[in-house]
């Protein structure tokens, strides 16, 4: 490959750029990677780092308040955002450093300035200086897509609410995936009063229906207040610099800060079209089962690919890509049984097929269910119930699915999405032992 100035050059150095350059670079190939914002990626800069950890302190309002009933003398707590806000901000940059000496410890060449396809084999930077590479790598991700109606840029998104000034005393949430509902349930937490907005009236479309109407009884219970049906039509600023939501169907809302959770767009202003990469009808860069694009030579992970739009997905693709172009070692992602999660409150967490999914496959399924109230919240005085819900096959007794909401949901469904995996049936379920008392346990209960 001496014709080239690299083996390997990837832009983006995100979850998937970092791991496709460290492998590949561990194969002992000659990599470099383009960033221009910082290392990380939005996960570690504006997306599931900094994200869980607003959650970890929203989660605090509601655990002061039960720690009474357990017998601890708790006064009155303030909560600062400023503090909790710079903490987490100085996390992510100690993170991001993390992801930096990875890759100079991998000896892979960190240039951090834009970069944009030039050709099938060279990258052109920001500073004008043309790169040459045998394979390029684009691990770009995604940006918040943002509807264009007058006012926009009073809003902000996901990103910029890292970053909030002061923690606004009434936020309108346009959206309602799972960025909404996680800032919904973290505003509403620090005491913020929260409206989220939506064009339909599901919420969280894909997970199962029980479990997502499960989040919609409790949040709304807890004050969240939802607005079906109401398309966001234009943002206006006031004198007093609030500003005043106009929806379609619904009198305008006034608030303090607008804040856009409509969806994500593959970052793909790339240059793309000098080397003939195509992209769908989504704008996301059309790849093959093994990454490859419609350019022999270009491939691409992460959410910049319409796929699935997770870190662990993304990490997987490039330590697929890298092994198979440099390590000799072939291989695939399986994209069959992802878990996912959603950091509400509480949380939600699934596996498989949802009810509706395998009754269009299988036609008559069998689905188990356990609802109850974590001892936790029994002794609290809260009222809030957890489900879990398990799809089952009508024939071969194999789990199909497994989704629930509840306390500590996501950790509990990272090992039973083992045996959803695995294909194990129900029965499987039945004979293992419950560890009591566990919200777990419920999970081979059911009957």
């Amino acid at each position: 490959m001496a014709d080239y100035d690299v083996d390997l050059f990837v832009i983006g150095a995100g979850s998937g750029g970092v791991r496709a350059s460290r492998i590949a670079a561990g194969h002992g190939a000659k990599v470099a990677i383009a960033e221009e914002y910082r290392v990380g990626g939005t996960c570690v800069i504006r997306g599931c780092v900094p994200k869980k950890l607003l959650v970890y302190g929203a989660h605090f309002a509601e655990d002061l308040a039960d720690a009474r009933r357990f017998g601890w003398k708790v006064p009155d707590c303030e909560f600062d955002w400023k503090t909790l806000r710079d903490n987490v901000l100085a996390e992510v940059s100690r993170v991001s450093s993390i992801y930096g000496e990875t890759l100079a410890n991998n000896k892979v060449e960190l240039i951090q300035e834009r970069a944009i396809v030039a050709g099938p084999h060279a990258v052109k930077l920001a500073s004008g200086r043309t790169v040459t590479a045998k394979y390029i790598l684009i691990a770009t991700g995604a940006k918040p897509d943002i509807p264009d109606i007058p006012g926009k840029t009073y809003g902000i998104t996901s990103n910029e609410a890292f970053h909030l000034d002061e923690l606004p005393k009434r936020i309108v949430i346009a959206g309602a995936g799972y960025i909404a509902n996680e800032f919904a349930g973290i505003f509403h937490e620090f005491g913020s009063q929260v409206t989220l907005i939506n064009r339909t009236d599901v919420i969280l479309r894909g997970y199962d229906e029980q479990i997502r109407d499960r989040l919609l009884q409790i949040s709304s219970g807890k004050g969240i207040d939802f607005k079906f049906h109401a398309e966001i039509q234009k943002i206006e600023k006031k004198e007093d610099g609030s500003l005043l939501v106009h929806v379609a169907n619904h009198d305008p809302l006034p608030c303090d800060v607008v804040m856009f959770a409509t969806g994500r767009r593959p970052l793909t202003d790339l240059g793309l079209e000098t080397a003939d990469v195509a992209l769908n009808d989504k704008g996301a860069i059309k790849v093959d089962d093994d990454n490859k694009s419609t350019c022999d030579s270009i491939y691409a992970v992460g959410d910049v690919t319409d796929r699935i739009q997770l870190t662990p997905v993304a990490i997987r693709e490039g330590q697929a890509f890298a092994d198979t172009i440099f390590g000799n070692k072939p291989h695939r992602v399986d994209y069959d049984n992802v878990p996912s999660a959603v950091f509400s409150h509480p949380p939600m967490a699934g596996v498989g097929l949802t009810e509706s999914r395998a009754r269009k496959k299988y036609g008559s399924v069998k689905v188990f269910t356990s609802d109850f109230r974590a001892m936790k919240n029994v002794l609290a005085g809260r009222n809030e119930r957890a489900l879990y819900k398990m799809v089952v096959h009508p024939d071969t007794d194999v789990v199909l699915g497994l989704h629930m909401i509840g306390p500590d949901a996501p950790e509990i469904l990272q090992a039973a999405a083992i045996a959803v995996k695995a294909g194990l049936t129900k029965q499987a379920f039945d004979d293992t032992i419950a560890l009591h008392p566990t919200m777990a346990e419920e999970l081979v209960l059911m009957r």
